[in-house]
């Protein structure tokens, strides 16, 4: 597994670890700063999943007025990862 760091803009968390298998799976997601509860929660739910999956689920997504959002961040971070 490779482990990747990818610094957030424009959210409240600042950064966000995660590992891609070598068949692209997304493991071991991890926030730094923000909502804790909901951030672990979006970990979990993403773990095992194809990267190529949760990049087009997740991008696009906003939070209230902001032009992105934390679930945005990391498809954004796993595009630049892939």
């Amino acid at each position: 597994m490779t482990k990747h760091t990818y610094t957030t803009s424009g959210t409240c968390s600042r950064k966000i670890t995660f590992e891609l298998d070598d068949e692209k799976r997304v493991h071991n997601v991890v926030f730094e700063g923000g909502c804790h509860g909901n951030l672990q929660g979006i970990g979990k739910l993403v773990e095992g999943m194809p990267a190529e999956e949760i990049v087009n689920r997740c991008a696009g997504i906003r939070c209230g007025f902001k032009p992105t959002s934390c679930p945005d961040q990391l498809s954004r971070a796993l595009r630049e990862a892939l």
